[in-house]
């Protein structure tokens, strides 16, 4: 059982997909804090965007 547990330690084969997980966690925070700060600019853009087309006129 020894055996198994000190084999079971010294494996490193998961570490490098557990780094990209992690690596990968991180960026998606980031990317969710970086949309909930410029989540109004965005929503007024649109709003800007749908209200010039409205009002333009066609020719």
């Amino acid at each position: 059982m020894q055996k198994l547990l000190k084999a079971f330690v010294r494996d490193e084969r998961g570490v490098s997909a557990m780094e990209y997980a992690i690596l990968a966690g991180i960026v998606v925070i980031a990317l969710v804090a970086a949309g909930t700060s410029f989540s109004t600019s965005i929503a007024n853009l649109w709003t800007g965007i749908t209200t010039a087309m409205g009002n333009a006129t066609p020719k």
